[in-house]
Parts: structure tokens; C-alpha cells; sequence
């Protein structure tokens, strides 16, 4: 079976490979950022980060049978506040028009939209390439049980989710999104530069330029990908616009990928989360879904069969014991 829970410090390589894997500004490939996260992550779901804006959770799916971490997605509670906005770029189009020519040109435009709208990111959602297609949907339930723990912990989320989605890999570094646009007002390597911003900000609000970038200026490789998903993120995208989330012609700023958003509210899998008292295995378990045990700063969570019963659920007793319940823990 397959288990998803919080990230622990064995897992450090794994997390290490995956973050070279596929390329996510939230998780640079540095083994002492990825370590000092680690850390963030367990004292998060431990309760100890005070800061809402400093809670990073960071979920591994496991399966049980060979131990294998083969799965990877990323919480942050909070991703801004008012002195430090969301530096996201916001696409448009702007028709110009010469009437002596009589012909004109729509070009896409990049202008720099601060946010400080409370809002929470979900991020980093990667699957090991031997599991992805796997019949059971694992990269579904790994990004759903996210949204399963912010149902379970609504008051410490904010009311709109936002997912950050990897653009496709270039082949010249010099034609990167960064390099071509950032770096020109932003003297940092685009590793240095994402280091920087895993902490703070404040740079890229204050040096990006505040006016419209026309798009046209840059390499035409470059603009190839700009607002594109690499294919390794396509099956993520799918999970993510089938709960709600939609491209409002936002881009992040470092590889200019897709932004999707979603309103809490409408997310269908979040209204129907709810927490029950997890009672007897039952004959006959009709219902397929999630279940999670979220205790003492340890949260695991299994995809399974179960008898629902109002304020009380029962499951197979496999599942019980990947999740290491008891017969009246609460569980969601």
C-alpha cells in the first residue's frame, strides 16, 4: 500500500533527488536549504512555528512495501503579508495600431503584481517517474490530501490557494526566463536569487521594474515558454483544474510558469472533508476515499475503502494500521 506523511530527516536524500528532478523556485536543490525546510516542516506540524507566515508542511508518499519515498508536495500557510507582497509577473495583451501603416501588432506584456491578499501556496507536487500512471492515481492523492490537511486545519489557512506550476527545461541556460528578464534587474545567479527569496522578498518587489515588459524584447525561446508547463507538471495541472484551480494570468518570476488559483470556498474535496471518530472495521466498506490520523505533530493519511456512519467511520484493518489508529481516534 502507499502512505502519504510528513517529511522526517532520513528522507534528505530522496527530497535532494527530487528537487534536481524537476525544478521548483520553493525548493532549490541546496542540501542546507533543503534540510533547513526539513526542520521548518516538523516544527510546523508540530505546532511550534508561531509565525503563520513561517508554517512550511511538507508531505512524502511512501509505498510500504519497498519503503521508497515516491512522491513529493509542499504546503506554505501564508505566503505574504503586507511588508512582504507575492511578487508574481501578470500576463496581458496590448493591441498597438498605426493608422498611416494601416497594421498593427497585439504583443503579451509582463508587469510586476504585488499581492498582499492572505494566501496560501501549494507547491512542489512531483512524482517518481516509475509511479507516475500508476492505476491507483498516486499523484492525484498526493495533491488532494494536501487539501485534505487544510480542510482538517481550516482557521491556520487562508481563504485562496495558489499553485506554482515548473515551466518546461530549457536548453541553453542563457535563454532561461531568469536570465533573459530577471537578471537584468536582479544581479543574482537564478539559484542565489531563489535562495533569497525561500526567506525573504523584498528584493524582488523593489528592483523588478514596475512598468509593462513587452514580452517581444526577449529571446524567442524564451517566449516559447513563458506561461507553459513542463510535462513532467501536466498530470498536476489536471489534478489541480479538476478541484477548482484555474490560470489567472499570473506567472512566477524566476522560470515563468503558471500561476493556478482557487477560491477555498469552491473546492469541492475541502467542503466535504470533515473529522469522525474511527470506530470497528465493519463487514462492507462501500466508500472510497481519504483518511488521516493527525496526531502529535505526526500526520499520515492512506487512500482506502470505509463505512461511513455520521460521527463515526470504519476501515479495513490494513489501512488502520499504516495509519496507526485506534478504535476511537479521531481521524479525518
Amino acid at each position: 500500500m502507499f502512505v502519504v506523511r510528513q517529511v522526517n530527516p532520513d528522507d534528505h536524500p530522496t527530497i535532494i533527488k527530487f528537487a534536481r528532478m524537476q525544478h521548483f523556485a520553493s525548493l532549490p536543490a541546496d542540501a542546507e536549504e533543503i534540510a533547513r525546510q526539513i526542520a521548518q516542516s516538523r516544527d510546523s506540524f508540530a505546532g511550534r512555528v508561531a509565525e503563520p507566515c513561517a508554517r512550511r508542511f511538507i508531505f512524502v508518499l511512501e509505498d510500504t512495501d519497498t519503503g521508497s519515498i515516491i512522491g513529493l508536495s509542499a504546503l506554505d500557510a501564508f505566503l505574504c503579508r503586507p511588508d512582504e507582497p507575492l511578487t508574481y509577473l501578470r500576463m496581458a495583451r496590448n493591441e498597438l495600431y498605426s493608422d498611416e501603416l494601416q497594421a498593427g501588432h497585439v504583443h503579451v506584456t509582463l508587469t510586476l503584481d504585488p499581492d498582499v491578499v492572505p494566501t496560501t501556496g501549494l507547491s512542489c507536487l512531483v512524482m517518481a517517474p516509475a509511479y507516475r500512471g500508476h492505476p491507483q492515481r498516486l499523484g492525484a492523492m498526493l495533491g488532494r490530501l494536501g487539501l485534505h490537511f487544510i480542510a482538517l486545519h481550516r482557521s491556520e489557512f487562508a481563504d485562496r490557494i495558489v499553485a506554482e506550476l515548473p515551466p518546461p527545461p530549457t536548453r541553453d541556460p542563457q535563454e532561461s526566463f531568469w536570465e533573459s528578464l530577471g537578471r537584468r534587474f536582479v544581479n543574482l545567479s537564478q539559484a542565489e536569487a531563489e535562495r533569497f527569496h525561500a526567506r525573504s522578498r523584498e528584493f524582488m518587489a523593489s528592483l523588478l521594474p514596475p512598468g509593462e515588459i513587452y514580452v517581444a524584447l526577449l529571446a524567442p525561446e524564451t517566449r516559447k515558454r513563458i506561461g507553459k508547463v513542463a510535462e513532467m507538471a501536466v498530470p498536476a495541472r489536471t489534478i489541480l483544474t479538476r478541484e477548482g484551480f484555474a490560470f489567472q494570468g499570473r506567472i512566477e518570476p524566476f522560470g515563468g510558469g503558471p500561476v493556478l488559483e482557487a477560491a477555498v470556498s469552491e473546492i469541492a474535496l475541502i467542503e466535504r472533508t470533515r473529522p469522525a471518530t474511527l470506530g470497528d472495521p465493519a463487514r462492507e466498506h462501500p466508500v472510497e476515499g481519504y483518511v488521516s490520523l493527525d496526531r502529535g505533530g505526526t500526520f499520515r493519511a492512506v487512500q482506502c475503502r470505509y463505512a461511513d456512519h455520521g460521527e463515526c467511520i470504519s476501515i479495513p484493518g490494513e489501512a488502520a494500521g499504516l495509519l496507526d489508529a485506534q478504535v476511537g481516534d479521531t481521524v479525518g
